[in-house]
């Protein structure tokens, strides 16, 4: 064991900053990154670590990390450094560390920055003003519209958007960015070799060619449910300001929320109906004091001298419809409104009401809610 330990030293003794002596120390099991941090901060590079006795190292974490610090790798933990290490090897792919001048400035200013991060993609986007965009996974029409349209006016007008790749909102705010100059860049709760979800993996490939994809984990590391939560704190981290779309009142939005505005970022919320679920988040938010936004300009105002850059909606103005059809509009407002009241505020027969009701919705003025409620789309 000794002997073994010994070549470790060596190996890192040659380059103390090289990215072999950060994977070693990173994935060194039982020693977290907090401990990484008061390690570098009382000894410098990783490689200077093993120079140091376990008495000293345990003057700084205790003797039980100070004995896990020093004691070899695991065999499955010596395969994944291999495997990383040439994983560094191929187009696109770096880490960075702590101790690179390039690591984003934003990060540094949070209580417990990732002592490394995994990146496929453009780096410098990291460095970029950004606002990261969040929300529902069961997102509505109108939030997913909302999320595109206001991710690429703001990508548009050079902010880099950030979100984390999940289903709902934000992909959207991920489409909407690669829409702009600023780009995108999606933080993951997973390792970086990792597709999840799974149906994501083209949109992934797309970010990782015009954007920037960002993992604190390890190659390999799972979709475990307590990443999730934790890699929120970088979503906002990396972020000038917090845009929540639509949250439900118990969503993981709000933990994002949270976290911004305990790393001192601003917070923007979106309203929606009194009746929505997932508007119940951002007015929970907006009591809280986040600011009320609908415009991007609303956000452009905290971010000077920047403009935002009108984009084309997508949906058909009501004028373009037939007269039955703007009636039905008309007489549905905005909140969600169910068929039977509808065709009362008509005067139609329900059978000719759903038929106007499919057309409505295929060209996109309408969306069907759970509960056979519909809700005019702006």
């Amino acid at each position: 064991m000794d002997d073994h330990l010994h070549t470790e030293r060596d190996d890192v003794d040659d380059d103390p900053g090289s990215p072999a002596a950060w994977l070693r120390l990173s994935l060194a099991e039982g020693v977290g990154p907090a401990s990484v941090r008061r390690l570098l901060a009382a000894f410098g590079l990783p490689g200077r670590i093993w120079r140091a006795s376990h008495h000293e190292l345990a003057a700084v974490v205790g003797p039980a990390i100070a004995a896990a610090v020093l004691k070899p790798l695991a065999p499955r933990q010596q395969a994944r450094m291999a495997a990383t290490l040439a994983w560094l090897q191929l187009p696109g792919h770096s880490i960075l560390t702590l101790a690179d001048a390039d690591y984003p400035a934003a990060l540094l200013q949070i209580p417990d920055p990732p002592p490394l991060l995994y990146l496929r993609g453009n780096p410098a986007l990291l460095r970029n003003e950004a606002l990261a965009v969040v929300g529902s996974r069961n997102a509505t029409a109108q939030g997913v519209a909302h999320a595109e349209r206001f991710s690429e006016e703001l990508s548009r007008a050079g902010l880099t958007i950030v979100s984390g790749l999940a289903l709902g909102i934000d992909a959207a705010a991920h489409e909407g960015g690669l829409r702009g100059i600023g780009s995108t860049v999606a933080v993951i709760g997973t390792g970086i070799d990792i597709d999840y979800p799974l149906r994501h993996r083209a949109l992934a490939q797309r970010i990782a060619e015009r954007g920037c994809i960002v993992s604190e984990y390890a190659l390999g590391t799972p979709p475990l449910a307590a990443n999730f939560p934790r890699r929120n704190r970088l979503i906002s981290g990396l972020s000038r300001a917090v845009l929540v779309v639509e949250a439900a009142a118990q969503s993981g939005s709000l933990i994002t929320a949270r976290m911004a505005a305990e790393q001192g970022r601003d917070v923007f919320a979106i309203p929606g109906s009194i009746h929505a679920p997932l508007a119940k988040g951002c007015h929970q938010l907006i009591r809280q004091g986040a600011k009320l936004v609908d415009t991007t300009q609303d956000i452009l105002e905290e971010f000077a001298g920047r403009q935002a850059a009108p984009v084309a909606s997508k949906f058909v103005a009501v004028a373009d419809v037939d007269p039955a059809s703007s009636l039905v509009l008309q007489a549905m407002g905005h909140d969600p409104i169910d068929a039977d009241t509808l065709a009362t505020r008509c005067a139609l027969d329900v059978a000719a009401l759903a038929g106007l009701l499919l057309t409505l919705e295929l060209a996109g003025r309408v969306e069907l809610l759970p509960g056979a409620q519909y809700r005019r789309l702006a």
